[in-house]
């Protein structure tokens, strides 16, 4: 019964209508059992908009209601607005969870899928229980969410559960107010849910009868590729310590070096193989289970081919029930990478993957619960205290993220090339997409517009303004272009990197900004890639930047570094680069091959881009000559780097009242001449890294000299390395800067988007669209 005095107070009645992410974490079962607590009256239910509310009883106890829902809500729940309507009163008895209605617009949230909670862990691991070794288990407070949601409101019918009908005891725990599954969309067990299966790669059928995890350890431990079907699409596994397991991978996958990630079973398995403290503990085992980037332990048990070159290892723990029995029965590290052709998307459709994936595969463990949306595992780098993601998917999408100043119209922005992702923003709220991949086939570009198309649905958006790339030959610019009945607004690179920095800490400008990157379209027509912007929202002004170079045949300096570190020296010794650099040695006559090439201007546009000078003192430093991903020098030149270094080579800065420059080609010549000496490439390393953020942090003093700016944003991907991260951070700090950073959205090409979506809204508020 309620607290309140029935026969003092007459009774009130209100509607009350909740928006966030409050459909499919449990929420209505937590108004129902605190409305029934508090001994009130009435209904609640989900709609378009998320959750609507009427409550009866006396003054006291409908006001400690409201109270408590804000207070109490679901874990995973995320109340953004809640609106209080007096009505009058009805007088009717029971409180209940009645049918969903379609309701007018839609703008409810949906939850990202969620890791297995401890509660459904313990059922799946206990032998007296009914779900005991069920690869579904799931209850309101974990399994998934937006993965199998085809539409809005939040229920099975909407839903690939659809075509599972519960069972009496499923359907029992569903209805009944006390159980943890109540009103659990996904719930299941092994008598009504999918059905787990271990199947041939060549024929589709069966390997084996019995346990199909049992089986398919036995063929990880043999040293078989295995396709295993999860949450958001196919993965690759192998056991992780076996070295031609992971070499055969790697040659069917065509992935020559790109580190893969590993599974472990728990955290003590984890610190068998990395250091973690416990950021990286929380990160491991929270609800959203992404890949931690974490400095690995010498001497682990992992196989070389696994991240090769890499000081580092990307680990997860189990996140659905699968894993979890997979972990346990093979009871070793295992390698999970996305289900996939090297650049494209991961294969999620079963038909898709059966072709795709049969030519790398020697056996699915799959099921037949259908996916709805791919998504690749997110992953997150940790820096000290500072946590930013990597690629921001699977366990984090399409949890809406704040946007200032509102949408005064709805905005699509179509990001990048590389490391695509749209996003969709109404009002308040910016709808980050999924990672989609790099925008280079057709296979992405479908998954790039079924995505917003899903979207749109999901969260009842039709753009009215559109913001894009200006790179003319972006596939997501024509994207862009080539859409009716909207309003376009193009948006620099640099800027769209900047932008995405302050939206992510809800800020407005302006700033200096400085966005280091790989390459960018820059509106004089040259690749940006090294900018100090002073910038807002709206607009910005190159303030700085490096000193451009040729970029000696356009993308394949991208792919051969040494062809940057010889328009680099060639730059920093004024045409007369040393013959004994042992870079130039191992090119011979091709080094002056590319010189001619790049001095005749032919397919050399000029490049200011800081992660082309990272390749080039890569290369001058014999560790990179030529890459097999995008940003694999740069990795390689800092995990070279030694940290406790604090020396920091000289770099002059030209200012021509308009332009401050720094001089990188002072850098390159140090480098050069270190490396000339002998000098311990180590060193070298951390010098260089030394060097540009102190000559960064000069710049940037130069630029507040000029303009008054004392707050500095930090974006682009080369901010992904944590020595430059922290090295200019400090210097900054101690120069008096304020200084933002990235930590929702990733520093890299997939948070353009979000920057993109600020731009325009802020644009479009001011009637610049």
């Amino acid at each position: 019964m309620g607290t309140g005095q029935a026969g003092a107070e007459a009774p009130i009645r209100v509607r009350i209508t909740i928006e966030g992410i409050v459909q499919g974490v449990g929420f209505r079962p937590c108004v129902h059992s605190l409305a029934r607590r508090l001994g009130l009256s009435g209904w609640v239910g989900n709609d378009g908009r998320g959750v609507f509310i009427e409550a009866e009883g006396v003054p006291g106890d409908v006001e400690r209601f409201r109270e408590e829902l804000r207070r109490h809500a679901p874990p995973l729940a995320a109340v953004h607005r809640m609106t209080t309507v007096a009505i009058p009163a009805r007088g009717d008895r029971g409180f209940h969870i009645v049918v969903s209605r379609e309701g007018v617009g839609r703008t409810t949230f949906i939850s990202p899928d969620v890791a297995t909670c401890d509660d459904c862990l313990a059922e799946l691991f206990d032998p007296a229980d009914r779900r005991y070794r069920h690869p579904f288990v799931n209850c309101t407070n974990c399994g998934p969410r937006f993965t199998i949601i085809r539409d809005v409101p939040y229920d099975r019918p909407a839903t690939t559960m659809a075509a599972f009908t519960m069972c009496e005891d499923c359907a029992r725990e569903y209805l009944d107010p006390a159980d943890r599954r109540f009103h659990a969309q996904p719930i299941c067990c092994p008598a009504c849910g999918p059905t787990l299966r271990l199947l041939g790669s060549s024929d589709g059928r069966r390997t084996a009868d019995g346990d199909p995890v049992a089986g398919a350890a036995r063929l990880l431990r043999s040293g078989a590729v295995l396709a295993v079907k999860g949450l958001g699409g196919y993965h690759l596994a192998v056991d992780a310590a076996d070295e031609d397991a992971a070499r055969t991978l790697r040659a069917r996958k065509h992935r020559e070096e790109k580190p893969f990630a590993v599974m472990v079973a728990d955290l003590d398995a984890a610190r068998a193989l990395c250091e973690l403290d416990a950021e990286a503990e929380r990160l491991l085992t929270g609800p959203h289970r992404p890949i931690v980037l974490l400095p690995r332990r010498p001497g682990t048990v992992v196989a070389a081919s696994v991240a090769p070159g890499d000081r580092r290892l990307g680990l997860m723990l189990p996140y659905t029930p699968v894993h979890h029995l997979l972990a346990a029965e093979l009871a070793r590290p295992y390698v999970l990478t996305s289900g996939n052709l090297s650049d494209e998307p991961i294969v999620h459709a079963d038909a898709d993957a059966f072709d795709r994936l049969a030519g790398i595969a020697d056996a699915f463990l799959t099921h037949d619960r259908p996916i709805h949306v791919r998504a690749d595992d997110s992953v997150i780098a940790v820096a000290g205290k500072r946590v930013f993601p990597i690629r921001r998917s699977r366990g984090y999408a399409p949890e809406p993220l704040r946007l200032r100043p509102p949408a005064r119209r709805p905005v699509l922005a179509c990001g990048a090339e590389l490391k695509s992702t749209f996003c969709l923003a109404r009002e308040g709220h910016a709808f980050v997409s999924h990672h989609i991949g790099d925008l280079e086939n057709y296979e992405t570009l479908c998954s790039f517009e079924e995505g917003i198309e899903h979207f749109r649905r999901l969260f009842g958006i039709t753009p009215r303004v559109v913001a894009h790339d200006l790179h003319p030959e972006y596939l997501s610019t024509k994207y862009a272009r080539e859409l009716q009945d909207v309003d376009l607004t193009g948006v620099q690179h640099h800027h769209a990197h900047i932008a995405s920095c302050l939206a992510d800490n809800q800020e407005t400008g302006p700033v200096i900004g400085v966005a280091y990157d790989g390459l960018g379209y820059g509106p004089d027509g040259t690749i940006w890639g090294g900018e100090l912007l002073v910038a807002d929202l709206t607009g910005f002004e190159r303030a700085g930047r490096l000193a451009p170079v040729p970029m000696p045949g356009g993308t394949a300096a991208v792919r051969q570094p040494w062809r940057m570190a010889a328009a680099h020296l060639d730059a920093a010794y004024e045409g007369a680069p040393p013959e004994d650099l042992a870079v130039r040695i191992r090119h011979g006559t091709r080094w002056d091959d590319v010189l001619a090439v790049a001095g005749a201007g032919v397919n050399s546009p000029p490049t200011s881009s800081a992660g082309r000078l990272f390749d080039a003192v890569a290369s001058i430093l014999g560790l990179r000559d030529t890459v097999t991903y995008e940003g694999q020098a740069a990795i390689a030149l800092e995990q070279r780097a030694d940290p406790a270094e604090e020396t920091a080579y000289p770099a002059r800065l030209l200012d021509d009242g308009t332009l401050v420059t720094i001089r990188a080609g002072d850098l390159v010549r140090a480098v050069a001449e270190d490396t000339r000496r002998g000098e311990d490439p180590a060193a070298v390393s951390a010098r260089f890294h030394n060097g540009l953020a102190a000559a960064t942090a000069a710049a940037c003093v130069r630029i507040r000299e000029a303009t008054g700016v004392g707050t500095a944003a930090l974006s682009g991907g080369v901010f992904q390395n944590r020595l430059l991260l922290g090295g200019l951070l400090r210097a900054l700090r101690l120069h008096g800067f304020r200084v933002l950073t990235h930590h929702r959205v990733p520093p890299n090409d997939g948070g353009v988007s979000l920057g993109q979506a600020a731009v325009a809204a802020a644009r479009d508020a001011r009637g610049l669209v």
